[in-house]
């Protein structure tokens, strides 16, 4: 993700290109409250009057792509930017906690094709005659 050190406002293209989106992502996450649609600029006619994203908007941003990448979903992640602003630290442990079994049973299913896999790479690397035990290597 490219940051842009010394520009503190963005139209939604260059908020988009700070957090490494698309322009219909940012629009998308706004119409799941996930991210604020500011107002335009008051001035005199149409023209120019071009929405502004801040420091603020970037941060949300970042913690949406990162809370993806924690594997939750965008409901969680609306309820964490919810409770981030509350005193309901038991119900962001329990989203926590929650994620963190989830992720162990991942890790623990990835573990064992891994040694499925180990398996047939030992059997199947040897010199032996014959077929390769593709089935009873992951029969195990």
């Amino acid at each position: 993700m490219v940051r842009s050190q010394d520009v503190s406002e963005w139209t939604i293209a260059g908020l988009a290109r700070e957090g490494g989106v698309g322009v219909e992502t940012i629009r998308y996450y706004q119409r799941r409250g996930l991210l604020d649609t500011p107002e335009r600029p008051a001035g005199a006619g149409s023209a120019g009057r071009v929405r502004r994203y801040g420091q603020e908007d970037a941060r949300r941003l970042r913690f949406i792509r990162a809370g993806q990448a924690a594997g939750f979903t965008l409901e969680q992640i609306g309820e964490l930017l919810s409770l981030d602003a509350t005193d309901d630290r038991a119900r962001a442990r329990a989203l926590a906690q929650t994620r963190i079994a989830a992720l162990d049973a991942q890790i623990a299913a990835l573990q064992q094709a891994r040694a499925s896999l180990s398996r047939l790479a030992q059997e199947c690397g040897g010199g032996a005659e014959g077929p390769c035990p593709i089935l009873l290597s992951f029969d195990q």
